[in-house]
């Protein structure tokens, strides 16, 4: 019997995946569980469909990434912060900031969560680099950031 998997079930096989196995399973399991359902031709034809606009959506997130990646390869970013006559900050600077400052002074507007700083938090003034992960496709994009003591 050919089943449609609607998630992904260990050793069978991923979501929206069609598969062959036996009719007991199928029905007695798979199907009632919410696992999967009946390959159908109209069944068939809506995952296609499917496919096609998953497909579609994905290419444009993608090429929308790969435009966002040339805006912000080798930018150069000020964050100023409160820091004591030593160079010591009063606090620290994490991907929230870097976010916050890249949106205000480039106007470009990344998730926090996609921007990776290499030293987790940065705790005194100088140069570092954050990574921006901006798609799976392609390699991480390097931004520059320059830590700066407020006047």
């Amino acid at each position: 019997m050919e089943i449609i998997l609607k998630q992904d079930v260990q050793n069978l096989g991923y979501a929206d995946e069609i598969v062959k196995v036996k009719n007991g399973y199928a029905r007695n399991y798979l199907i009632p569980q919410g696992y999967a359902i009946l390959a159908t031709e109209p069944a068939k034809k809506m995952l296609a469909e499917t496919l096609k606009q998953r497909a579609f959506k994905a290419e444009k997130i993608r090429k929308e990434a790969e435009f966002m990646a040339g805006k912000i390869e080798g930018l150069s970013v000020k964050i100023f912060t409160k820091a004591s006559e030593k160079g010591t900050i009063f606090g620290s600077v994490n991907n929230i900031a870097v976010a916050n400052a890249l949106k205000e002074q480039h106007g470009i507007e990344i998730d926090r969560k996609k921007i990776i700083i290499k030293e987790d938090h940065i705790k005194e003034l100088g140069n570092y680099t954050a990574v921006v992960n901006l798609h799976k496709d392609f390699n991480k994009v390097t931004l520059n950031l320059e830590v700066l003591a407020e006047e």
